[in-house]
């Protein structure tokens, strides 16, 4: 008998109609303003962060905090897990590596999905800078709740 994959059961135009739908949900999300951040899809329905440098979130020796990079990291691999389903998932655990400095640059961090199932996925994420250097990388645990995602409700 042939192993069910839930993820891979989605068909493309599905899979783009739920990564414009996370798009405009994320456009009205408060942290997307406050960090500036700009979500996109890839072709393969992988979440991309994009953010400016902003000075008003660098930590006191004037550069990119890490709790700021954590965000990316998770928001990059949460969009990425949370198009494959039809109900919200949680963040359950999360492990990342600050590998270098920002040294004031724009970020782009994006995810890619490892393993999806009925009630748990596994994506890993990664931040580079602008001139693409490694910045940091990580891995997440999101958990499927039983509450359905409704996006368009208020």
């Amino acid at each position: 008998m042939k192993k069910r994959d839930h993820g891979n059961e989605l068909n493309q135009r599905l899979l783009e109609a739920r990564c414009a739908e996370l798009v405009a949900l994320f456009e009205k999300a408060p942290i997307k303003h406050t960090f500036g951040m700009e979500l996109s899809y890839d072709e393969n329905g992988c979440a991309v962060f994009d953010m400016p440098h902003n000075p008003g979130l660098d930590h006191a020796l004037g550069d990119t905090h890490g709790g700021i990079i954590a965000t990316l990291l998770d928001n990059a691999g949460w969009f990425t897990a949370a198009v494959r389903y039809d109900n919200w998932i949680n963040t359950a655990e999360m492990q990342l590596r600050l590998l270098e400095p920002v040294l004031c640059e724009p970020l782009r961090a994006k995810g890619k999905l490892i393993r999806n199932g009925r009630n748990l996925a596994v994506c890993e994420m990664e931040v580079r800078s602008a001139s693409g250097r490694l910045v940091a990388i990580g891995s997440a645990m999101f958990a499927v709740s039983n509450k359905q995602r409704r996006v368009n409700q208020p």
